[in-house]
């Protein structure tokens, strides 16, 4: 088994409130409830009043996926929506368009295949997210997945943090490189081994982005995995006694962090963590055993290293070289890879894949992926356990469903929230943007030449679409009546995570293209070589002739 399956708790949970949310939306419906009343009804279901209509966001815990639930994703696309839904940047995924008298259905059929909405919204805690690769990378110290799915479980409808001060996100990274963007999280939890060996975690506590971003700091360096849950609780309990609940501009645990100070934050974590460690919250050994049994690695053979089939094709054909060297990551069993499904075609909609689309990539994770899918907060899709022999034919068939395009990781591999196209809260349109950059910048040779590099665009200070955390950030906002984009710089979610600066005045929407294509030109030039990529580049010269080149030359 390569992903967890429901027992009888969750079967029932989820079916009770799928049913209990029937009953709240035939009341509303008939006019017994009125929107302002059927609003925190809806939200605990993960029901958004958008723009134009209701939008549902479905829960992926820890981004993983099996091609059945896949398939019913695309059964919801094609019977409730508008034949597509959208990946987002908590690896979950929205339907903007369901009406809402077939919610109800919708959730149900999910239901089937053990999925929910349960706390896609709402002051709880939101869906735990983890590392894409997760189970399969080749620099993993232990599956991230498996303390995701314990933090799951304990926090679902979890009696006294349903009402905390505000929403609150965690995510669990397995390896040294951050690929789960932990530290703007309000709580982040990276696997590490202490010196005798043993398995814990590093833990972050106080990040987020929003009108006030901010890094977690790390208040512990070392906890033991049977302390998870109960150091979990600790700073949950902390945080709901002492949060800000008068401002809801200040009532993330990043103000909270902030007012107190790191270091009186730890020390009231640890004062509550003493009252209650080795109590009932202790992990038991057997109980993270069975958790893990879930998600026991596939049994694969090693191979060799070097796929003859994926070099001959690579040697004549310019296009699927592309992909092996953006779209494969090195896998934990010698010639094996981890292949990521670009959902950013060039002039495309980023996150959005269409019914078809998902059939397919199911039916392909059966046939190439150990029945294994992984959706990544970068908007893309992976294929965990793919034979480098089997990449040609998979590259074949994920091209006769546009799937090929070349880009992750590159200039091209765009976040963008849904922005002012669908979401009410939004000031400036995102969507627009990242398709004029994706289509600017384009998926052939100067794309590759400009290497690694990070744009993640927002339509708002809500900072969905990550831009804090951008080496290029854009930040869409309104002035005067006209949409303005704001640019930062130097922004990184990973291990070295830093928030981006402001480079000065924003621009129109037209400007903006050419204010990032001046912004790469300048890195182009200032490089030491192709091998330095945007990232270290800027953190050696810092803002003043990026800034020079956007304003001063202008």
């Amino acid at each position: 088994m390569s992903h967890y399956a429901y027992d009888a708790i969750d079967r029932e949970m989820v079916a009770d409130r799928a049913a209990e949310f029937r009953g709240q939306v035939a009341r509303r419906l008939s006019g017994d409830l009125t929107e302002d009343q059927f609003k925190p009804l809806r939200l605990m279901n993960g029901v958004y009043l958008q723009l134009h209509a209701y939008m549902l966001r479905i829960a992926i815990p820890y981004g993983t996926l099996s091609p059945p639930q896949l398939r019913m994703l695309a059964h919801i696309a094609r019977t409730y929506d508008r034949g597509y839904g959208h990946f987002t940047t908590r690896q979950n995924i929205q339907f903007n368009w369901p009406a809402l008298k077939d919610i109800p259905d919708a959730l149900a059929d999910l239901a089937r295949a053990e999925m929910h909405a349960i706390q896609t919204s709402g002051n709880c805690i939101r869906n735990v997210t983890a590392d894409h690769y997760a189970g399969a990378a080749a620099d993993e110290i232990a599956d991230p997945r498996v303390y995701a799915e314990i933090l799951r479980q304990w926090s679902s409808l979890h009696p006294e943090f349903s009402y905390l001060p505000r929403k609150f996100k965690i995510a669990v990274t397995g390896a040294p490189a951050d690929r789960a963007a932990i530290q703007v999280h309000d709580i982040g939890y990276q696997i590490v081994r202490n010196a005798a060996g043993e398995l814990g975690f590093a833990v972050y506590v106080g990040g987020g982005q929003g009108r006030t971003p901010m890094v977690a700091f790390r208040i512990r360096d070392f906890l033991p995995e049977a302390d998870l849950l109960a150091y979990t609780d600790s700073i949950l309990r902390v945080y709901n006694l002492e949060g800000r609940r008068d401002n809801k501009f200040k009532a993330r645990i990043k103000i909270l962090v902030h007012e107190k100070g790191a270091e009186e934050m730890r020390q009231a974590v640890e004062a509550d963590f003493t009252e209650t460690r080795g109590g009932v919250l202790t992990l038991p050994a057997e109980e993270v055993g069975r958790i893990r049994a879930y998600f026991a690695p596939p049994p694969l053979s090693p191979r060799s290293a070097v796929s003859a089939v994926v070099e001959a094709r690579r040697a004549v054909d310019p296009d699927f070289n592309a992909f092996v060297e953006t779209n494969l990551f090195p896998h934990k069993v010698e010639g094996h890879s981890l292949v990521t499904i670009s959902l950013k075609p060039i002039g495309g909609i980023p996150g959005d894949a269409t019914a078809p689309q998902m059939e397919a990539v199911a039916d392909l994770a059966q046939r190439y992926s150990q029945s294994e899918l992984r959706v990544s907060h970068e908007q893309n899709l992976v294929l965990p356990h793919v034979a480098l022999d089997d990449v040609p034919a998979l590259y074949d068939a994920l091209a006769e469903h546009g799937l090929t395009t070349s880009n992750a990781g590159l200039v091209t591999d765009i976040i963008a929230c849904p922005g002012l196209d669908y979401c009410a809260l939004a000031t400036a349109r995102s969507i627009p943007i990242a398709q004029k950059l994706s289509q600017r910048f384009g998926n052939g040779a100067r794309a590759r030449d400009i290497g690694s590099l990070k744009i993640k665009i927002s339509g708002c200070i809500n900072a969905c679409g990550h831009h804090h955390v951008g080496h290029i950030g854009i930040l869409g906002l309104e002035r005067k009546g006209e949409e303005t984009y704001q640019v930062s710089l130097g922004g990184s979610g990973d291990e070295t995570c830093t928030l981006g600066a402001i480079t000065g005045p924003g621009f129109s929407a037209d400007g903006i293209i050419d204010a990032v294509e001046t912004v790469v030109d300048t890195y182009l030039h200032l490089r030491n070589d192709p091998s330095e990529d945007f990232l270290s580049a800027y953190r050696r010269v810092g803002m003043a002739p990026f800034k020079e080149a956007l304003y001063e030359r202008a």
